[in-house]
């Protein structure tokens, strides 16, 4: 257990630590395991561990308690339509990732096959059923305009006659007062002419106020790069690129948005990342990362990628083309952070563009000063951009923080860049 060792935990951390251990003991002792591994699976659900995404020992607690049951499943019980892959996807997480050092020897690990996924829930497109319900709404509409047009023609079948004799009367009444009016009018004396009124002149309204200049444009700096915590609910091989994971993330889109699709009750975009052979696919997934939201969609091998996973990797020496061949490590946010929530670098907490422009170059400007710190805290380093106008007077590290105030971080890589 010495690579866990490094990690520090703090007093909420550690009692729950002790609650996941109390947990993978009642695993254990229950007669009715079916609704204990129910619940367990959904907790993994959103976590990569079981405190989020720092390792404890608690998770080898729980895998010691259900590698056993794992072991026995049926490929339907494992990844099938009822079946529990957040645990299966812990167990092999916990049995190959060195953070554990259980070094369990080939021989006695559980055959997983990362890719044999029995049952995906299709994926909702938003637009589509945005669309579907528009339609049901306006039939049912239709059909009550028409259930209602029936009920009033039948009402009116019965107050024919009594209309009828209504209508000759206000008639009658009508020929006896026309003949009174015209006998009046013949009586008067014909009034005089009134005298036409003069077109007032049409005042200019000196007070009116001009309309307003647009504003101008918001500073460059880091804030317009919009990052926030991301959730991958799912990541797979690219089908047709050997370098590219894709992810479906949930970000904190609302319903219908542009570039977006329903998953597991989620609005989720699609990620690709060239990840595959740098990170193992299974640390992919159920984890929380930093996204950048607004760059323009691309199209990756026939997959169109709506956003960026943020990652650290080391600095190339100068002069030194970067080989791209790692050590690569996903930047971490807090474990509480909630998927949507803004990230933003200290002191430079603006508002985003909704998508980056191109032709400003903002990311290519300020990506270069991402990196990592000797604490391995992830931050903006003011100085490698000094030569930006409206950084003008700020210097210094300035580190990646949630909007809820926790410190975004990477396992290892300090003095790395980040991109």
């Amino acid at each position: 257990m010495a690579a866990l060792d490094t990690y520090k935990y703090t007093p909420a951390e550690e009692k729950e630590v002790q609650q996941w251990i109390q947990k993978a003991d009642t695993i254990k002792a229950s007669d009715d395991k079916q609704s204990v591994l129910d619940a367990l699976n959904a907790d993994l659900a959103t976590r990569t561990t079981v405190l989020g995404t720092k390792p404890s020992k608690a998770d080898i607690a729980i895998y010691e308690a259900v590698a056993p049951l794992v072991k026995a499943w049926s490929p339907e019980e494992r990844t099938g339509q009822q079946g529990r892959p957040n645990i299966v996807r812990l167990v092999d997480f916990v049995q190959n990732s060195p953070l554990f050092g259980l070094n369990v020897a080939d021989a006695d690990k559980i055959a997983i096959d990362a890719d044999e996924i029995l049952y995906v829930k299709p994926p909702v497109d938003a637009k589509a059923e945005k669309e579907r319900l528009k339609k049901e709404k306006a039939a049912a509409a239709a059909a009550a305009a028409q259930g209602a047009a029936s009920a009033v023609q039948g009402a009116a079948a019965t107050v024919v006659d009594r209309t009828k004799e209504a209508v000759a009367a206000v008639v009658e009444k009508a020929v006896e007062v026309k003949d009174q009016v015209v006998q009046a009018a013949t009586d008067a004396a014909p009034a005089a002419a009134a005298p036409k009124k003069e077109k007032k002149e049409k005042k200019v309204n000196e007070n009116r106020r001009p309309k307003a200049t647009p504003p101008p444009p918001a500073p460059l700096s880091p804030g317009l790069i919009d990052l926030r915590v991301g959730h991958i609910l799912k990541a797979i091989k690219h089908p047709e690129a050997d370098s590219l994971f894709v992810s479906t993330i949930a970000v904190g889109d609302a319903p219908g948005t542009e570039d977006t699709a329903e998953y597991e009750g989620q609005v989720c975009r699609t990620v690709c990342s060239g990840l595959n052979g740098l990170v193992p696919l299974e640390e992919m997934q159920g984890r929380k990362v930093v996204v950048v939201c607004n760059l323009k969609p691309v199209k990756m091998r026939g997959i169109k990628s709506c956003a960026m996973v943020l990652a650290a990797s080391p600095k190339p020496q100068e002069g030194v083309e970067d080989d791209h061949k790692g050590p690569v490590e996903l930047v971490n946010p807090p474990a509480d952070a909630k998927a949507g929530e803004k990230v933003y670098f200290e002191g430079f907490n603006a508002e985003p563009e909704k998508v980056l422009n191109p032709k400003k170059k903002i990311w290519e400007t300020f990506q270069p000063g991402f990196t990592t710190t000797g604490a391995l805290e992830v931050a903006f380093d003011v100085d490698v951009c000094k030569d930006v106008k409206d950084l003008e007077g700020k210097s210094g590290i300035a580190k990646l923080v949630t909007a809820s105030g926790g410190v975004c971080t990477v396992p290892t890589l300090a003095g790395a860049q980040v991109r």
